[in-house]
């Protein structure tokens, strides 16, 4: 498959063909998106689960010196290969939904933190009538392999998002997340890093967009190395979310 660069009870199958039943003739497409960057140990554990039901199996590649993308692949025959202009993983989020074919996106990680097989729970908001659905890895405690010092500052950011935005959220850092592509081409994104996920659910709250929070099992990052510094990320995300609420 040729690659491409961004410019700027019952089975799986038979629950998601009852989900994602269409109320017209034309039945609704989905796209699974990852990011990826260096991620050749951790893709074997995710893109192989993905559900066959999946309309697209879309992975944008930050410019990955590994094995990352023939590894793709060679997992996943059908998957569409794009490399994102820039740099960052804002960048690489805002490419791919341009790129994605589907009528809704979910979001996954590249380093298994995530579990493919529990889409499901993530498109069903959506079909009730929600334009975002996005994932809370901390509503049951602290995940097995997350530090400490990152369940704690995760905590801090979702205590400082719901005094400023008056939500309810648990986690807001969850890279676990669907919602209907044109919802997410409606806000305006001025970030190209991490801190475009804070700025997404910031600017989706004030334009009055639905979001409902879905729990997820998480178990951590199955190999790699994290591409953030956790304590510097994390008071760039808290400044993030500050800055949105008293933006004019």
């Amino acid at each position: 498959m040729q690659e491409q660069h961004c410019e700027g009870a019952e089975p799986d199958d038979q629950k998601a063909s009852a989900v994602l039943k269409p109320k017209a003739d034309r039945k609704l497409r989905t796209t699974v998106l990852m990011c990826a960057l260096n991620e050749e140990q951790s893709l074997p554990h995710v893109l192989p689960r993905i559900p066959d039901w999946a309309d697209e199996v879309l992975l944008v590649d930050g410019h990955s010196t590994d094995n990352t993308v023939a590894l793709a692949k060679e997992l996943r025959p059908d998957v569409r290969v794009v490399t994102q202009s820039g740099h960052g993983k804002g960048d690489a989020l805002k490419c791919g939904v341009r790129e994605a074919s589907g009528d809704i996106v979910v979001t996954l990680d590249a380093d298994g933190e995530t579990d493919p097989e529990e889409m499901l729970r993530f498109i069903k908001p959506l079909l009730n009538g929600y334009d975002f659905a996005k994932g809370s890895r901390l509503a049951h405690g602290r995940p097995i392999r997350m530090p400490r010092y990152r369940w704690l500052g995760n905590k801090v950011l979702a205590i400082t998002f719901n005094l400023l935005y008056g939500t309810h959220y648990t986690d807001i850092c969850s890279g676990y997340n669907a919602f209907w592509k044109r919802a997410f081409l409606q806000v305006p994104l001025t970030y190209d890093t991490f801190q475009m996920e804070q700025q997404l659910l910031a600017r989706a709250h004030r334009a009055g967009l639905k979001v409902e929070e879905v729990v997820h099992s998480s178990d951590g990052r199955i190999a790699g190395t994290s591409k953030t510094s956790g304590i510097r990320q994390g008071f760039v995300d808290w400044f993030v979310i500050i800055g949105e609420r008293f933006r004019g």
